[in-house]
């Protein structure tokens, strides 16, 4: 077992936060304050390789693992939720969803430019009576011979207007349930299709979350991705990859605030001394630090897994459900550590905070992970049925 990073490994993290230092900290509170989206940042994100890491290079990606991705993803969120979001949409869910299960035309005309960044994409599964029961599909894709008639509504769609691609999920076929539910890939300017208003959010404020609305688009049957009836297997199994890069998001918002309070607990001085010399702050500090490499060991093992092609859905959703509640419980820390500076925006780690709640909430609640766990550790008997 080598817990060793190898020099590559290195090298990405290392310029991922370089990059979130030079170019996310500048301006991260305006964004923040003003619901902008990351418009250059993300940009340069693609420039970089960011947006299409672990895709073929044939594609136009950058060909990394798993767990590269994970460590950039922890470094950028550590300084801008709201840009590691729209990255972990692109990679985890979009880009993944489309190389593992789209046809060679698809992949041409779509993910080329997904991956080098050129494009945004989303992701659109929930909708107002459909979030975390996924079979409940309101939104209906009609056979009309050589087209699908997509009608519906989706919401709590991140990039909902700044993508250009969408990889929606559909009812077409209401009898057999979730087995006739399907994928489709759809164009932003494709005809009666509408973005509605923009979500005004607690956190992650620079992400542009939207309700998306669909009426009679004509959808191509070449942008069905996979077999009839294979959109629920689709959406659980990119779901499944997307929750290690929401538990990566969510330890960088965790590692993010510790290492905020821990600069300030040792400058900050009340009663004669720092406050990191006080016990009550030494150990906030501790149980940080403890959680947060907990969950980091969790994120490399589950992304370990899917790069060595073993079953990831329950570490994943390890990985997930306690690195959100490690981000939660540090920043409430954090902020408690920097007493009322922690209260204003100036210190960030306010703005943490608010981001940490939707890491608990988006691609799968912690109560849906707890689901996942449960049900495979009532399946296997060994005590540690991830190894299997």
């Amino acid at each position: 077992m080598n817990f060793e990073l190898t020099e590559e490994h290195k090298m990405i993290r290392d310029a991922a936060r370089d990059f979130a230092q030079t170019e996310l900290l500048p301006g991260v509170i305006e964004r923040d304050e003003n619901q902008t989206f990351p418009t250059e940042q993300i940009k340069k994100l693609g420039e970089l390789g960011f947006m299409g890491m672990m895709v073929s290079p044939k594609y136009g990606g950058a060909g990394m693992d798993t767990i590269s991705y994970i460590l950039a993803m922890e470094e950028i969120s550590k300084v801008d939720a709201s840009c590691s979001v729209v990255m972990s949409v692109n990679n985890s869910l979009v880009c993944w969803g489309l190389e593992t299960f789209g046809n060679e035309e698809q992949k041409e005309k779509y993910l080329k430019p997904l991956a080098s960044g050129e494009m945004i994409g989303a992701f659109c599964l929930s909708e107002p009576e459909a979030g975390s029961d996924a079979t409940s599909q309101q939104t209906t894709a009609i056979d009309k011979g050589d087209h699908y008639l997509l009608n519906g509504t989706k919401n709590w769609i991140t990039n909902g207007s700044s993508a250009s691609v969408y990889l929606v999920i559909a009812q077409t076929d209401l009898e057999k349930g979730h087995k006739g539910i399907n994928a489709f890939i759809i164009e932003k300017d494709m005809h009666g299709f509408v973005v509605g208003a923009k979500e005004n959010k607690l956190g992650i404020r620079g992400s542009d979350t939207h309700s998306l609305m669909f009426t009679d688009v004509k959808v191509p049957k070449e942008n069905r991705i996979g077999e009839d009836g294979f959109g629920f297997t689709f959406a659980m199994k990119t779901l499944s990859g997307g929750r290690i890069g929401i538990a990566a998001q969510a330890l960088g918002i965790a590692s993010g605030a510790y290492e905020l309070a821990l600069q300030y607990s040792k400058e900050r001085k009340a009663f004669g001394k720092e406050i990191s010399k006080h016990q009550a702050i030494a150990f906030k500090l501790a149980d940080m630090a403890t959680e947060i490499e907990a969950a980091r060991l969790l994120c490399l093992k589950a992304a370990w897994l899917k790069d060595n092609g073993k079953n990831y859905d329950t570490l994943g959703a390890m990985a997930k459900v306690f690195a959100s509640e490690t981000a939660m419980k540090t920043t409430v820390e954090a902020v408690q550590v920097h007493g009322g500076y922690g209260f204003v925006k100036e210190y960030h780690v306010e703005r943490l905070m608010r981001d940490a709640k939707i890491t608990q909430i988006y691609e799968g609640t912690s109560e849906i992970q707890r689901i996942v766990i449960s049900r495979s550790c009532l399946l296997y008997t060994s005590p540690s049925p991830r190894d299997s």
